[in-house]
């Protein structure tokens, strides 16, 4: 492993995060388990980012890409493609957005950058609203609506972004009031933000906000600012990269949360629905999706090989219903997780839905982030055996557990069982 380390070092950039002090390499996986070159076992409770959504090596996926891979892998998107066309029929229905269109991307971050393009050009302004704490990708113009520090490298952008409050219920200036006063709170500073300045394109917003450590407003806060939106024409664009495909539980789609005032005007979608493989992708209604007025490709969006992988993968999901697994298995990990935290003055909160959680942990007594002990607690679990994630919007401080979403309730203890012992081994 070391070996392997420091050949990593050579030849790739110094920013490039890679987990534990010394890093694994995962070489293969089945169900909810994957094993390191060492021939350890981890109970996989992060899948990849999220990516993983159904298992590892998930016989009816491995099948399918199988039997593409034998026909032919990619054409680019100047072909007609059966696959992409048929995954696109199923997913515009599911969507909810009427007379929708689909083009898919590679990624999540190409996702966003094309919903901006098609909210900018539709909207003919360059200004975007979006979340405090917020995470959209990599690219030149996702950094610059991020609005977390620690994921955006650069204040330079083609956009003029304007953050928003609303995407932490617990931290910042409306935390002490109830659901409702927070809600109308941030609609009144959304209000009063949108009178100094020019109509902005589009909002954008995770539903739950993913690498800021799975916060959330209450329910129904994007659709008062809906309301607040529609009055002047300015679009939602509902990022679904993490919260898609029922992770939530109660909801396939995150937005749905928030729907009294319709579907969003454009969702982006990528990670679970591809179980690996790279699929990413928009959802808007045609006058929007058709607005723009040149030639357009996507070379690797869309491919054969992908499309029949998402196709096993979206049947499977429906079929197995894992939307209630998440809803049912992530209720259970969920509560015994805060049973565990209420005796921890270091976890200042377990939060989120279905199979999308976090623990947020501080230092005991106060609100002050604590990274170095999250860090601690993620060391501990992966030499018990578990993997998690981690993230937050104050200095990565909180824990980020998202497993595939077939996790049995056995397995579910077992996770719990030994965070539990890394929790109380490294947190006061």
């Amino acid at each position: 492993m070391s070996d392997l380390y420091g050949r990593h070092k050579a030849v790739l950039p110094d920013w490039l995060a890679l987990y534990y002090a010394d890093p694994i390499e995962i070489t293969h996986g089945e169900g909810r388990h994957v094993w390191d070159a060492d021939g350890k076992r981890y109970l996989d409770f992060f899948g990849g980012i999220l990516t993983t959504m159904t298992a590892h090596a998930l016989p009816e996926i491995t099948k399918a890409v199988s039997e593409q891979a034998g026909r032919i892998i990619h054409s680019s998107t100047l072909y007609l493609n059966r696959p992409m066309v048929e995954m696109a029929e199923r997913i515009a229905e599911l969507s909810g957005i009427p007379d929708a269109r689909v083009f898919f991307t590679t990624s999540g971050t190409e996702a966003n950058d094309t919903a901006l393009l098609l909210a900018t050009s539709y909207r003919r302004s360059n200004q975007i609203l979006a979340m405090r704490n917020s995470y959209h990708g990599r690219s030149f113009s996702t950094v610059g609506i991020t609005g977390n520090k620690g994921w955006s490298p650069t204040s330079l952008s083609p956009l003029q972004t304007l953050y928003v409050h609303g995407g932490v219920r617990t931290r910042g200036p409306y935390a002490e009031l109830s659901d409702d006063e927070f809600i109308a709170a941030c609609v009144d500073d959304l209000e009063d933000l949108l009178g100094h300045v020019r109509p902005p394109a589009a909002l954008i917003a995770e539903p739950i906000q993913g690498v800021g450590g799975f916060t959330s407003p209450p329910d129904g806060l994007y659709a008062a600012f809906r309301r607040v939106l529609q009055e002047r024409g300015i679009l939602w664009i509902a990022d679904e990269v993490q919260t898609g495909w029922g992770r939530t539980g109660e909801h396939f789609w995150g937005w749905q949360a928030h729907a009294e005032n319709g579907p969003p005007d454009i969702l982006t979608f990528a990670k679970g629905i591809g179980n690996g493989m790279s699929i990413g992708g928009v959802v808007a209604r045609a006058e929007i999706m058709n607005c723009l007025d040149s030639n357009s490709i996507s070379t690797f969006g869309g491919t054969q090989i992908t499309m029949a992988a998402g196709l096993a993968n979206l049947t499977y999901l429906l079929e197995h219903d894992l939307q209630g697994n998440a809803r049912r298995v992530g209720g259970l990990l969920i509560e015994r997780l805060r049973a565990v935290a209420a005796q921890l003055p270091g976890v200042r909160e377990v939060r989120g839905r279905g199979l999308m959680i976090g623990i947020e942990l501080v230092k005991p007594g106060t609100d002050t982030a604590d990274p170095e002990t999250a860090a601690a607690v993620l060391e501990a679990a992966r030499e018990e055996g578990l993997l998690l994630g981690k993230g937050g919007g104050h200095n990565t401080s909180a824990l980020r557990i998202a497993p595939p979403l077939s996790l049995t309730v056995a397995e579910a203890e077992e996770g719990a069982a030994i965070l539990e012992r890394a929790l109380r081994s490294r947190v006061q």
